[in-house]
């Protein structure tokens, strides 16, 4: 069982590319395995798990959801449980600017965060749109409550509250290029988030992944996932980085 569970964990899954709200598929779904386990003098469990899914509800309006688990154990003490679930409204996204409307809900065991969501919405800017590489910018505005199980902070101000709310700018930046005669696949989702009110509480996030081919349904893939976060509870740090390696699996 648990050479099961080390295979199924340390080989990631991933159907379909990097999801384009304004290709003409009516549907497109991704889900993304990966993990590592490790038994004996050091036992480790490392699980992350990430679907995205987009379709039409009704004519050129395309819904998109993108969440994702991540669980980590060591030595069969809890290190992390993370949920996250990003939605999104896009209308006539085949545009080459177009509104959008998102909600945000997330928890985070490690940063000791029970509860947060946000919403808002903006404006996407397609500035390359071609089936196999595009960028697109977008700028958006939301309302965000943050509920900590503790209330005490790296920055003192914040002392006390056990819910912090405020008003965010965010930007956006999402792309995928094929390079070397398609030989390989560089992908990228970035954003920048400042509060609206306090400039002390920001955060940003930069997703790299680099594909190889083998062959058309099949890539190497690694992935470096960076993340930071201004405000957090007390003796935490503020940055996260994450590099994983495996495979891609899609079918078209």
């Amino acid at each position: 069982m648990r050479k099961l569970l080390f295979c199924t964990l340390i080989f990631p899954l991933v159907l379909l590319a990097q999801i384009n709200e304004s290709d003409t598929l009516n549907f497109k779904a991704k889900l993304a395995l990966t993990g590592f386990w490790q038994g004996g003098n050091v036992e480790t469990l490392i699980f992350r798990a990430k679907s995205d899914l987009s379709f039409k509800p009704w004519g050129n309006t395309v819904f998109k959801t993108q969440n994702s688990y991540v669980y980590q154990e060591f030595g069969k003490e809890k290190a992390d449980e993370d949920i996250l679930s990003l939605n999104f409204l896009y209308f006539n996204p085949k545009r080459k600017i177009y509104p959008l409307l998102l909600g945000f809900v997330s928890t985070n065991f490690r940063r000791e965060i029970n509860l947060r969501y946000l919403f808002g919405g903006g404006v996407t800017f397609q500035l390359l749109n071609k089936k196999k590489n595009w960028l697109k910018m977008s700028l958006s505005s939301e309302y965000e409550r943050t509920n900590f199980k503790e209330t005490s902070f790296n920055t003192t101000r914040y002392n006390g509250e056990k819910s912090i709310n405020t008003l965010r700018g965010t930007i956006w930046l999402n792309g995928r290029y094929e390079l070397v005669q398609n030989k390989m696949i560089l992908t990228h989702e970035s954003y920048f988030q400042p509060s609206l009110i306090r400039g002390d509480n920001y955060r940003w996030q930069a997703d790299f992944g680099l594909e190889f081919p083998i062959w058309k349904f099949l890539s190497i893939k690694g992935n470096y996932l960076h993340t930071f976060e201004s405000i957090v509870v007390a003796d935490q740090k503020e940055e996260d980085q994450f590099l994983t390696l495996g495979f891609t699996l899609k079918t078209f």
